[in-house]
C-alpha cells in the first residue's frame, strides 16, 4: 500500500468525487506521484511505500470536477511526515464554495 492514500468527497452531491486528479509534490514542489480518484473517490496507489520525512503536499485538480467556473479550481494540502514508514491518509471533503480536510486512518 502506498504511504500516502487520498479520499475525495463531493459533499454538495453526497456522493464521491471520481476522476479528480491529484499530485503528490514534496514541499518545494517536486512531483512525486500523479493520480485519479476512482469511482469511489479514492487513490490507494499514490507514490511510495515509503518516504523521507519532511513536508509533502497534495494538490487537488478540483476544477477537474466542480467545471470551469469553480471557485476554488485546485486545493493545495500541505502535510509533515515525522515517520517515513507510517500510512498517512488525507481525505478532502469538497464543495462549490468550500472545502475542509483532515488526518485519516
Amino acid at each position: 500500500m502506498s504511504l500516502v492514500t487520498t479520499h475525495v468527497l463531493d459533499t454538495a452531491a453526497g456522493r464521491p468525487a471520481a476522476g479528480v486528479p491529484v499530485r503528490l509534490e514534496t514541499g518545494d514542489g517536486t512531483p512525486i506521484a500523479r493520480g485519479r480518484t476512482d469511482d469511489d473517490g479514492r487513490i490507494r496507489d499514490l507514490g511510495p511505500d515509503e518516504l523521507d520525512p519532511g513536508v509533502y503536499r497534495l494538490v487537488f485538480d478540483t476544477g477537474a470536477h466542480l467545471g470551469p467556473d469553480a471557485f476554488f479550481p485546485e486545493v493545495t494540502v500541505s502535510f509533515r511526515i515525522s515517520d517515513g514508514t507510517q500510512h498517512h491518509h488525507v481525505p478532502v471533503l469538497l464543495s462549490p464554495f468550500s472545502y475542509s480536510t483532515y488526518r485519516g486512518s
